[in-house]
């Protein structure tokens, strides 16, 4: 097969490049460039902030691209580099822009896998390939399943997303809103494979990158504080902070777009712990619960919408039946999954979850597997 591999620079896709050429591969290296250039700016509505941020952006990329070009040296392999920092900027940083004025709380890494990594690179270059291999830490399964009479799917067999051997490092709910087409060509060779596993093949095989830390935060940011990038591009305004249960008020913030659902740090409030529950983007209002258990913070319903099926729609006769389904499911990136049960509203779908979940944040992705916490069969934007 010809297989382009995505490079970061980190362990996880330098330990992928030696994998495959283990298995007789001769994949071509491709880094993908996505912080802010200078002397570019991307067009469109977040032009001027662009302009803004010159010299401000600290993204790493040149130890990244040196690791890169010496694991292409030391396996005598092709290395290029792709710049899609202005479709990045026109995409995932105005769809993070626009959800965090709105009130919502964005997954920008969401956006990146779908809109850049596994969209305009495959436009650019991967179209070219037979397969597409990453350092995500997630599997595919192919199953044999009834032909569908519906529009826009493949036929049988259906390759479907699932989750990585290592609970800790698995990422299918950062990949949970690719398309079966995006899905249906990736590889993910470290998949089957603990963190320590994928460490100890690094130090093997003599890997500049076998003890780097992982990478932290937003990648077009770098080093650059989340809470430091709003305020370049939507500055600050004061507002209150009220006690929910009983409209006290107990300071003041600096807007609300620094702040999300079920936070509980830089509310700078004694006698807490206190916790967001609530947010009035009209008026600039925090509205926040104290304790570790309050039942404002938690919720069993959570609805969604823009939801889909990954690949093969395998609940949807029940649904439609108006029946629930068992499945396991997260609302953020952990290694635990929660067990719940999902149906058709009037107004879109649900889940019921066996427990009470903290911190259901609007904007947020909702990854939902079948009953054994495998197969990522869904998703659905948390509304």
């Amino acid at each position: 097969m010809n297989i382009a591999a995505l490079v970061s620079g980190g362990v996880d896709s330098s330990v992928v490049v030696h994998l495959l050429k283990e298995q007789g591969f001769e994949p071509t290296l491709f880094y993908i460039r996505i912080g802010m250039e200078e002397d570019k700016a991307p067009s469109g509505p977040l032009s001027d902030v662009a302009e803004t941020m010159r010299g401000f952006i600290d993204c790493p990329s040149e130890e990244d691209i040196e690791i890169t070009q010496f694991l292409a040296r030391k396996y005598g392999l092709r290395f290029e580099e792709v710049n899609l920092h202005k479709e990045y900027w026109e995409n995932v940083v105005t769809y993070t822009i626009d959800s965090v004025r709105k009130g919502l709380t964005p997954n920008p890494d969401v956006m990146c896998n779908k809109l850049i990594k596994f969209g305009a690179f495959e436009q650019r270059c991967g179209k070219d390939f037979d397969r597409i291999a990453t350092g995500h830490y997630a599997c595919t399964d192919v199953l044999s399943l009834p032909s569908l009479s519906l529009p826009d799917h493949a036929p049988s067999p259906y390759t479907f997303l699932a989750s990585a051997k290592d609970p800790v490092k698995d990422q299918t709910d950062f990949l949970s809103q690719l398309s079966y087409n995006q899905i249906s060509k990736l590889m993910f060779p470290i998949g089957h494979m603990m963190k320590s596993q994928v460490r100890d093949i690094a130090h093997a095989a003599h890997l500049p990158s076998a003890d780097r830390k992982d990478s932290q935060g937003i990648c077009f940011l770098g080093k650059v504080n989340y809470n430091d990038f709003l305020r370049r591009y939507l500055g600050e305004r004061e507002g209150k902070i009220v006690e929910l249960e009983t409209g006290r008020v107990l300071g003041t913030h600096r807007g609300y777009w620094f702040h999300t659902i079920g936070q509980r740090k830089g509310l700078f409030l004694s006698g807490g712990p206190w916790f967001v529950v609530k947010k009035d983007i009209q008026e600039n209002v925090l509205y926040v619960s104290q304790g570790y258990d309050p039942d404002s913070q938690y919720g069993n319903r959570i609805n969604l919408s823009g939801f889909h099926y990954l690949s093969y729609p395998l609940w949807q006769q029940q649904i439609d039946n108006g029946q629930s389904v068992d499945v396991k499911f997260k609302i953020r990136h952990t290694p635990e999954f929660i067990q719940g049960h999902l149906s058709r509203t009037p107004d879109g779908y649900t889940i019921l979850s066996d427990t009470r979940v903290q911190g259901i944040a609007a904007g947020q992705y909702a990854t939902i597997y079948d009953n054994d916490a495998h197969l990522v069969v869904a998703t659905g934007m948390i509304s």
